[in-house]
């Protein structure tokens, strides 16, 4: 019994089979990070479910609703006469909290962390397009407001970061790009209390970060689009490389 659990399973149980509330959703989250780390490759097939259910003492019904959620997630795909196989990463929903979150643990390189972060620059970069030419006056003090703030708050990072995002919430808001903006916020929802992606986070660096703020705002405040999608570009640029750990070139933040 113990081998065809660890050939099914790759180790022991986990803790959680003590019935948590949801098996079904303890099982895929299990699922999706073994298959993140390549214990299930793509192309191989997932275990057969008597072995699955072994490997995680739970019923067929349990490992049926587990795959048909790794299904939806974009992770396996359930072939006639093939067995349930592993999809390649680029049919992974990476918007999905579980694919991101086991994803970036895996990823030494912080590639997924560069690509969120170019994605957050497409998006507001625009949008502070947007907010230059559509901001009204209240939106402009509140701007000012939060900048001059957060001056007061670069030696206490943890309350700087609050009025950091509320500071990027009130330009996506301007732009009325809703669509961008939910983009925006699952993406930083899912990453933001993580020590990967929060990185550093000294005064000086809090300095550094409320000068791009500045740049910003001046750009919406003048009504220049065009600078203030170069201020926020550029913006959110330099703070992830100032925060950013990893060792590895990040050439996928290159224009």
């Amino acid at each position: 019994m113990t081998a065809s659990r660890e050939t099914a399973g790759s180790g022991p149980a986990p803790a959680w089979v003590h019935r948590p509330p949801s098996l079904a959703r303890a099982v895929t989250a299990e699922l999706v990070e073994r298959i993140v780390r390549g214990v299930h490759p793509p192309g191989t097939p997932l275990p057969p479910e008597p072995a699955l259910c072994e490997a995680f003492s739970v019923s067929r019904t349990v490992v049926r609703e587990a795959v048909k959620i790794l299904q939806e997630k974009g992770l396996v795909q359930v072939r006639q006469g093939s067995g349930t196989m592993v999809t390649p990463p680029a049919t992974w929903d990476m918007l999905d909290e579980l694919v991101l979150s086991a994803t970036i643990a895996e990823d030494e390189s912080l590639t997924i962390l560069d690509d969120l972060v170019v994605t957050r620059r497409v998006l507001e970069s625009d949008m502070a397009n947007v907010a230059a030419r559509l901001a009204g006056p209240d939106t402009i003090d509140r701007l000012r407001a939060l900048v001059d703030h957060m001056d007061e708050l670069v030696g206490d990072p943890a309350t700087y970061a609050e009025s950091d995002r509320a500071f990027h919430d009130t330009i996506m808001r301007a732009s009325g790009n809703r669509i961008a903006r939910a983009v925006v916020r699952s993406l930083e929802g899912q990453v933001v209390n993580t020590a990967r992606y929060m990185g550093r986070t000294e005064r000086a660096l809090c300095v550094a970060s409320n000068l791009g703020h500045r740049r910003v705002y001046e750009r919406i405040a003048a009504h220049d689009p065009e600078g203030a999608a170069e201020a926020m570009f550029r913006h959110i640029t330099d703070a992830w490389i100032v925060r950013r750990s990893g060792t590895a070139d990040p050439v996928r933040l290159r224009r």
